[in-house]
């Protein structure tokens, strides 16, 4: 049966928001989750679902709050989003879902931000998750043992700050400038070392979301979320408590080329957390799951045949 990659999406009500997502084969027997990065949307993955699908897996992809077609909630709507809240999707998202239809563990693919997303789920519910793989994980990582508590005027003091220069940022009128005048494609041209998947189709999906009215809002509340956000919720902090754990194997597949978060950063992490195995994709950029698609599918299909939870 022919698979058709459909820009239809289901709806799902997440605390009064509206969440996209879709799936594709829905009864094979492996659940595997697609969580997109900052700026993207479910659609990123348009080059990786049919494989994963031939493959025999259950195919889930979803827009996280603030992106894609899902809603663009504001600070007054939803306060801070950061990878907190989304992994708080995620959790919902299999318990309302997918469990429904599958209960086989779960395994999360994120790029960038969705990787950090995977590995805070990977974290707060590891008895749902078979793996993670991140591609790339974007959180810098301490080599030093996180400190969990700060000054609580030093505290205040920065979120008065944070909170005060966002909000006085017209990200809105940033936002016009960045859609109409190329910046888009400038961004991209950055993130991809191969300049040939620089298509009109990957410059639409990630200029619509940023045209709506409710994108600088929804910035907004991501731009709070990210600055502020707990040291529970920053990669060492997670890390080192997956490092106790050790009960969720965690793939990294970097692009050698990757201008955003150079390939140091995947090999530090390695260097701290060697249970944690890495992959390089030569030539490749910072998406490399779109970039070198092909490459992608079968490292990621071949590392879950090994898992030892299948």
């Amino acid at each position: 049966m022919r698979l058709t990659i459909s820009t239809t999406y289901r709806s799902w009500n997440w605390n009064g928001f509206k969440i996209c997502w879709n799936v594709f084969s829905e009864h094979n027997d492996i659940p595997i989750l697609l969580i997109h990065g900052f700026g993207a949307s479910s659609l990123h993955w348009r080059k990786n679902i049919k494989s994963f699908s031939e493959n025999g897996y259950a195919v889930y992809i979803i827009d996280l709050l603030g992106f894609g077609n899902s809603d663009q909630p504001g600070i007054d709507q939803v306060g801070q989003l950061d990878n907190g809240v989304w992994s708080d999707q995620i959790t919902d998202f299999i318990h309302e879902i997918i469990r429904p239809i599958n209960s086989n563990k779960i395994i999360i693919i994120g790029n960038s931000l969705g990787g950090l997303v995977a590995l805070t789920c990977a974290v707060l519910i590891p008895e749902e998750i078979a793996g993670i793989v991140a591609s790339p994980l974007p959180d810098p990582i301490s080599m030093v043992a996180v400190k969990e508590n700060l000054n609580s005027k030093l505290s205040n003091l920065k979120f008065k700050t944070i909170n005060l220069l966002i909000k006085i940022l017209p990200l809105h009128i940033i936002l016009f400038f960045i859609t109409k005048f190329g910046i888009i494609y400038l961004g991209l041209n950055a993130a991809y070392h191969k300049k040939e998947s620089i298509d009109q189709t990957l410059i639409q999906l990630i200029k619509k979301p940023a045209q709506r009215s409710t994108a600088s809002k929804a910035l907004k509340s991501m731009c709070l979320g990210m600055s502020l956000r707990s040291d529970k919720l920053k990669a060492s902090f997670l890390l080192n408590c997956l490092n106790k754990q050790r009960n969720v194997p965690f793939l990294l597949i970097w692009g050698e080329k990757d201008n955003f978060i150079p390939l140091f950063f995947g090999k530090r992490i390695t260097k701290i957390y060697q249970w944690v195995k890495l992959i390089v994709i030569a030539n490749s950029g910072h998406c490399v799951h779109d970039e070198d698609h092909y490459k992608f599918n079968e490292i990621v299909h071949e590392w879950i045949k090994d898992l030892k939870a299948f």
